[in-house]
């Protein structure tokens, strides 16, 4: 059985990686060789994904043209661009909704995670829920924790304010049902934390930990670990 396609949120600005992201997008900064897009694609390939959806916005042309339709990547690759108006993470995973599944992956554009995507899959059916997101135990180690999971339980989730109990964090990676987005107006400026608190709050989102960390490029340092992981990484 095939897997969800996945959405892949690339439009940021990526303003602290200044000055390398003046001139091209985040998503094409080289990394151990590659624009670390190409790594993104290559994994998901081996995971058994067939089908992404690349939510872009500045500079995304540029994504567009390198990729193409994702035949040389063994993927059928759409593109949803933003509008004149950005709408936040959310806004975005709503426009590309035409492209997507009833059930689509979604995942952050600056983020390499090792994960067991048929894993994740088989978790979210099990699970009865509208919505699967992944959690780590960081314990304020790679980023700041902002997740407390209970017995395999999201009790909550929260990217502005800390506590003591958090000790978790959004690992970058969700499995979601497109009618989550049904409450939310459309056209107006959303955050997908947002959506989420929402799905916690209505107990309808599920955890699954993952227990290999996380790397990303949204920063010099995570920049520079990235490419030190997928140099050795080979």
């Amino acid at each position: 059985m095939s897997l969800p396609p996945v959405a892949i949120l690339a439009g940021g600005l990526a303003t602290r990686l200044y000055p390398i992201t003046e001139t091209i997008p985040k998503s094409l900064v080289e990394v151990a060789g590659k624009p670390f897009i190409v790594h993104q694609l290559e994994y998901l390939r081996q995971q058994g994904i067939e089908r992404v959806v690349l939510c872009v916005g500045n500079l995304g042309e540029q994504i567009a043209e390198l990729l193409g339709d994702g035949h040389k990547y063994g993927l059928d690759i759409q593109y949803a661009f933003d509008g004149p108006i950005l709408l936040g993470t959310g806004g975005a995973l709503q426009a590309a909704l035409p492209l997507l599944d009833d059930t689509f992956y979604v995942l952050y554009g600056d983020s390499y995670l090792a994960c067991d995507y048929a894993g994740l899959n088989q978790f979210f059916g099990e699970s009865g829920a509208q919505g699967v997101m992944t959690v780590y135990r960081n314990q304020g180690l790679w980023d700041k924790s902002n997740i407390v999971f209970d017995d395999g339980r999201i009790v909550t989730y929260d990217k502005h304010t800390q506590t003591p109990d958090m000790h978790y964090i959004d690992y970058g990676l969700s499995l979601l049902r497109r009618d989550v987005f049904a409450a939310f107006p459309v056209g107006q400026k959303l955050d997908l934390a947002d959506v989420y608190r929402s799905m916690i709050e209505a107990k309808q989102m599920a955890g699954y930990e993952v227990f290999t960390r996380f790397y990303e490029i949204g920063s010099h340092s995570g920049l520079a670990e990235t490419r030190a992981y997928l140099a050795n990484k080979g």
